[in-house]
């Protein structure tokens, strides 16, 4: 991955170029930490685009302030909550709403039918609470530091930490009590 330090430089002084190469290097994480969330191929592809124009139209805004990677994974879950939101009739769902998502595991090929151990780990995932299942995604997925997860969050690091841990004990107990 490209370092965060060619990153930021080169948009500032190349829009262009810098974008292209922010885009290379997180269009794809984006997209599955936004699949992971809503779901639907359709819907997250909608969510990404939106998340990099919104990080286009507001990068003055970033204050190098924390990792980059985080500041771009917080605009990508508020645009996934925001879809989320609008797909329920609200403004925007919020990360103390319990649980994000409804599991729709008939969405297209997300899912390895398959595989019933992957479909119970989705399982286990999707019934977590929000703050959890967006704790245990980043962690487990997308392999962000407690500190990171904090900032995408808006939490403190002891508080994602925790999220984190009691969601993997959950799902473990899941796992372990739903054996096939």
């Amino acid at each position: 991955m490209t370092e965060e330090n060619q990153i930021i430089p080169l948009i500032r002084e190349n829009a262009e170029k810098g974008f292209r190469l922010l885009m290379a290097e997180y269009k794809e994480p984006v997209y599955w930490h936004i699949r992971r969330l809503v779901v639907s191929h359709d819907d997250a592809q909608d969510a990404t685009q939106d998340t990099f124009l919104r990080i286009f139209r507001s990068f003055s805004q970033y204050s190098g302030e924390g990792t980059l990677k985080a500041w771009i994974f917080r605009i990508a879950t508020n645009e996934a909550l925001r879809l989320l939101g609008r797909n329920q009739g609200k403004a925007t769902l919020s990360l103390d709403e319990t649980p994000l998502i409804a599991l729709t595991m008939k969405a297209d090929d997300y899912f390895e039918y398959g595989n019933a151990e992957a479909i119970r780990l989705q399982e286990a995932i999707t019934a977590l609470p929000a703050k959890q299942q967006l704790a245990f995604n980043l962690r487990y997925y997308d392999d962000m530091s407690y500190r990171e997860i904090a900032a995408v969050t808006g939490s403190t690091e002891a508080t994602a930490k925790v999220n984190y841990h009691i969601a993997k004990e959950k799902i473990i107990k899941y796992m372990n009590s739903n054996d096939i």
